[in-house]
């Protein structure tokens, strides 16, 4: 019974997430927050991000995967990032989708202990990569 609660819990947040995916990507709302709200706007994006990620933890997803899901959100905050065109290649860059096809299409294998240290860089490249909008948004007010 408790297998068939956890599978029924699974396929209720993919369905979540999809949505989630189809509305930033396809329905161009990561673009338009990272227009409206300049370094803002790409930190949100990859917060909501990292609902996939959290996803992908609890479904015991490979940790190589978690860690292509965290480089495709780094990957999506720091090109959007960029003063004036970051917005328009969020228009084609679709992070949220390329995890979402990730983690339907996660196959099971055995992770081994070093799988994790390859997760924790790829969380450090995300923070950093985090980061460089709100750094970005500070010089600029500065500057003004």
């Amino acid at each position: 019974m408790a297998e068939v609660i956890r599978f029924d819990r699974a396929a209720r947040e993919l369905e979540w997430l999809e949505r989630i995916a189809y509305w930033m990507d396809r329905r161009y709302l990561d673009p338009l927050l990272a227009l409206l709200l300049p370094g803002v706007g790409d930190v949100i994006g990859a917060a909501v991000g990292l609902l996939t990620v959290v996803v992908a933890i609890r479904l015991r997803a490979h940790p190589a995967l978690i860690a292509r899901m965290l480089i495709h959100l780094a990957a999506d905050a720091l090109l959007g990032s960029i003063p004036l065109i970051g917005p328009g290649i969020d228009f084609f860059y679709h992070a949220h989708t390329k995890n979402m096809e990730l983690l339907r299409e996660r196959d099971v294998w055995t992770s081994q202990p070093s799988d994790w240290l390859v997760v924790g860089a790829a969380a450090l490249v995300f923070s950093i990569a985090l980061s460089v909008p709100i750094v970005l948004l500070v010089l600029i007010v500065r500057n003004l």
